[in-house]
Formats: structure tokens, C-alpha cells, sequence
């Protein structure tokens, strides 16, 4: 329709303004007149052509727009097909399935004839399916019994492990233990034999503090009666008194009563050489 329209106002304005184009105006009135019709012809030429590129676009978008649906209808028979070659492959395996189920039916069937003869046979079952819940029943007690079994021996492994390196880590602690009672022995017999060492040095000790308390007891003693003496033979009785327990003032006390004597005695020894001197040599003994 596109292609009709645009060839018929081809046709059209090609013909009217090649008419128009060769006549000759004979006036100058004719002249503006053309001229005005010449702009209104081709003010109308430009809105025909602006008319035909707006259908032409308007084509393009219908033609687009049935192609992208086209190319859609072409998608979705694509899909419906795979998707009824997979339907047909499926209906394939579930009539190979069906044969193989009604296969096994028909070898199955002999059970199920042995079932009927047991229910015939039996007092605790009228049906057949009454048999079979009894079986299912049997098969998850037996399944329950094996699962409940599996775990009991789950437990037991665990606690087997647990047990095994409770009493490695125990052994570890024994043998520690026992090392460090090897230890502690050997210190023992080691403070044992100090003891008897420590011991023999204490009585070694105590005897020669027992001979030094002796000795310590007479040298108060001698020290004691000999201050005594000294506070005797002297005139003033030796200044003021010395307590009994205080042995070092009775030493300095004798101490210097010894140094007072000494002094005298030097005293008079130098008094008798200086008289000895002055009367003349001595005569010698008969």
C-alpha cells in the first residue's frame, strides 16, 4: 500500500509541475500569481513528502514489529516442538516402565496367590492387605531394631575411644606421678642421708658447746674470784660494784688493777736501781 501511494504522488507532482514549469507568464499580475501557486504547490509537494516519510516510518515499525513476532511465533514452535519431543521421549520410557512394571506384576503374581493361600490358612489375617501392613510393620520395627543396634554400637565405639584415651591420658598421669615419686625417693634418701649428717654435726656441736660452757663456766669462775681478790687487796674496794653475771667488766676491772701493779712494780724497780746506784757498787756475797 506503502509502495502504491508514494509512486501515485510521484506520478502526480511530476506531471503538474512539469505543466506548471514550462508555461511562460504573460504579465507580471500572471507572474505573482504563478509564483504564489508555485510556493502553495510546493509547500503542498513538501507536506506530501512529510506525509510519506511519516507512512514509511509508520511501515518500518509494522514491519518490525511483525517480524519480531514472527520471530517469536518461529521461537515458540521451536519450543513446542522440543517440548512434544520430549513429551514423546518421556511417554516412550514410561510405556518401556509400564512394561517392565506389568512384567513384573505377572512374575510377582505368584506372590500374591501365596498370599491369599496364607490369609485362607491363617486366623489372624481375613485380607490380604492386612499381611502386608503386618509385613511393613515387621520391616520398620526390623529397620528401627537395626537403626536403634547401629547407634547402641555407634555409643560403644565412641565410648570404647573415650575409655581408651581416658586411660592412656591415666597412664600418662601414673607415669608422671611415678616419675616424680622416683624424684621425691631420691630426695628423701638424699635428706635422709643430710639428716644423719646434719645429725652428727649437731651432736659434735652440742658436745663441744657442752665442753665450751664447762670451760666458759670456770673462766667466769676463775674471772669471778679473781675480781673478788682484786676488790679485796684493793683500799677504796674497787670502785663501784661489778655484777656477778658480767664477766667482761670483771676482766677490764682486773684488767686494769694488773696495769696499776705493773706501773708500781716498774716504779719501784726504777727507785731501787737509781739507790743502788748512788751508794756504790755492791759488795759480793760471803
Amino acid at each position: 500500500m506503502a509502495i502504491d501511494l508514494s509512486d501515485y504522488f510521484k506520478t502526480f507532482y511530476r506531471e503538474n509541475l512539469r505543466n506548471l514549469l514550462v508555461k511562460v507568464p504573460a504579465r507580471e499580475g500572471d507572474l505573482t500569481a504563478q509564483s504564489t501557486r508555485l510556493l502553495e504547490k510546493r509547500r503542498e509537494v513538501a507536506h506530501v513528502h512529510q506525509a510519506m516519510e511519516s507512512q514509511r516510518e509508520e511501515n518500518e515499525v509494522k514491519r518490525l514489529r511483525a517480524m519480531k513476532k514472527a520471530a517469536q511465533e518461529r521461537e515458540l514452535t521451536n519450543q513446542k516442538e522440543s517440548d512434544l519431543a520430549a513429551l514423546q521421549q518421556e511417554m516412550t520410557s514410561l510405556n518401556h516402565e509400564r512394561e517392565v512394571l506389568e512384567k513384573r506384576v505377572l512374575r510377582h503374581a505368584v506372590f500374591l496367590r501365596y498370599l491369599e493361600r496364607v490369609v485362607q490358612a491363617s486366623e489372624q489375617f481375613q485380607e490380604v492387605r492386612q499381611v502386608m501392613s503386618r509385613y511393613d510393620t515387621l520391616v520398620l520395627t526390623r529397620e528401627d531394631l537395626l537403626r536403634t543396634a547401629q547407634e547402641n554400637q555407634e555409643n560403644m565405639d565412641r565410648a570404647r575411644a573415650q575409655l581408651g584415651r581416658f586411660l592412656e591420658e591415666k597412664n600418662n598421669v601414673v607415669l608422671q606421678y611415678n616419675n616424680q615419686l622416683a624424684q621425691l625417693q631420691s630426695r628423701l634418701d638424699q635428706a635422709r642421708s643430710d639428716a644423719l649428717l646434719w645429725e652428727s654435726r649437731w651432736t659434735h656441736i652440742q658436745n663441744t658447746a657442752a665442753k665450751k660452757t664447762l670451760l666458759l663456766g670456770t673462766i667466769k669462775m676463775a674471772t669471778l674470784n679473781l675480781y673478788q681478790t682484786v676488790c679485796k687487796r684493793q683500799r677504796d674496794g674497787g670502785g663501784d660494784p661489778v655484777p656477778l653475771e658480767d664477766t667482761p667488766k670483771q676482766l677490764e676491772k682486773i684488767q686494769k688493777v694488773i696495769l696499776d701493779m705493773a706501773t708500781i712494780s716498774e716504779e719501784v724497780t726504777k727507785q731501787e736501781a737509781a739507790a743502788a746506784s748512788k751508794s756504790g757498787p755492791a759488795l759480793p756475797a760471803l
